[in-house]
């Protein structure tokens, strides 16, 4: 970082720099940890599972036990790499959710309360489309 860029985020202002920095270290750091998380439980489906064959004639679909959070939550305790992915994919998910709630908190910090309110919009949207859609 320069020493500009420094200088603006080691003082208390929320200004647009600060908060564009912030947003791009939240996304980095949420991609990588849902990557982390995806490869570690791969890494884990492989060393359980790596020898077995697939039968690709019959689709089976997603097991009941990972189609809740919480469900995933409790496989991830119970180290199930199935599990162990599927949080991976939560996560990765949950980055542009939380991107944008950070923003809304941003611009409210900043006292810009219609982009407060577009952004509170497509969070909506946002949650609708994961948990009241079906």
């Amino acid at each position: 970082m320069s020493e500009e860029t420094l200088t603006v985020t080691k003082s208390g202002a929320w200004n647009d720099l600060r908060i564009e920095i912030i947003i791009g270290v939240l996304l980095r750091t949420g991609v990588l940890l849902a990557a982390l998380v995806v490869v570690a439980g791969a890494g884990l489906y492989l060393v359980r599972h790596g020898h077995q064959t697939v039968n690709y004639s019959t689709f089976h679909g997603e097991p009941e036990n990972l189609k809740s959070p919480t469900d995933i939550v409790h496989g991830v305790l119970g180290m199930s790499s199935r599990a162990i992915i599927q949080l991976g994919l939560l996560l990765l998910i949950a980055t542009p959710v939380a991107r944008v709630a950070f923003s809304a908190v941003a611009f409210a910090m900043e006292r810009d309360y219609m982009y407060v309110f577009i952004t509170l919009v497509v969070l909506a949207v946002l949650m609708y489309s994961l948990f009241g859609s079906s």
